[in-house]
């Protein structure tokens, strides 16, 4: 059952950056329908006018790194979806550019929040999330094995938030990517220096995510994450299950689309 606390309902604590974005900021969560409906581009383009108009705006940092980080995913495969190399990518350097110039920004607000205050979930969230964006997109999409400051500092600061909160859902959904990719993306060597990693924790985290309560996009995020997961580990019943609720809310997304044409 999808539970979501929208409208109406009270956020309890911080579980999530904020719960007002549908009601108080209505240009955030335009951004987010834009990301998750897969139109990255002008996501991107939107969250850079909301964070230049409000410098300390972690939420627009956040999700501009998410979606130049998607359209580099997304340019990294042809017209059949199979992937390419990152050098025969044309327009992927200079996104890659844009990405490593909002990162270190955003990082940089978070950190300066959480030196006046060490207790604040919020800064500390978007801190261990921008960095494990770095992590994803350097270890998971372009193949390259680097980012391991990034690495353990995103894991501390998770671990920090979790243990302070643990419903914080999106802490709950990143923590659970960092154990997908450890395990699935790294050989036994590496993933025994950076602690371990674990699919099969990463898939039962996620689920709790998926299924735990949380505002409209905390729960959208946490969804988007299973069906990944899913289709990854082949388990394409439970994915098309997934897909079908998300395509409901995202009728605009072109890879559910896709993915619901071939399987459901």
């Amino acid at each position: 059952m999808r539970r979501h606390i929208i409208g109406a309902f009270t956020c309890a604590g911080v579980l999530l950056a904020t719960c007002a974005a549908a009601q108080d900021r209505p240009e955030l969560a335009e951004v987010q329908r834009l990301f998750y409906s897969g139109d990255y581009q002008a996501a991107s383009a939107l969250a850079l006018s909301i964070r230049s108009a409000h410098p300390d705006d972690l939420d627009s940092y956040e999700i501009r790194a998410s979606a130049l980080h998607f359209e580099i995913k997304r340019d990294l495969k042809d017209a059949a979806g199979k992937p390419i190399p990152f050098k025969q990518c044309v327009p992927c350097p200079a996104l890659l550019k844009e990405f490593l110039d909002e990162t270190p920004k955003g990082q940089a607000v978070a950190r300066a929040r959480l030196r006046a205050n060490p207790l604040d979930d919020t800064a500390e969230f978007f801190l261990g999330k921008l960095d494990l964006n770095y992590v994803w997109l350097y270890l998971a999409t372009v193949g390259r094995k680097t980012g391991w400051s990034e690495y353990w500092e995103a894991r501390r600061s998770l671990d920090a938030v979790l243990k302070r909160n643990p419903k914080h859902v999106r802490a709950r959904t990143a923590r659970a990517w960092m154990e997908y990719i450890v395990d699935t993306k790294t050989t036994f060597a590496t993933r025994w220096l950076l602690g371990g990693g674990s699919r099969k924790r990463a898939l039962e985290w996620v689920r709790e995510s998926a299924g735990a309560e949380a505002d409209f996009y905390g729960h959208t995020e946490a969804e988007f994450a299973l069906w990944e997961m899913l289709v990854r580990e082949r388990n394409i019943p439970e994915a098309v299950v997934v897909a079908r609720r998300l395509a409901k809310d995202f009728p605009e997304n072109k890879e559910l689309i896709a993915f619901l044409k071939t399987n459901g």
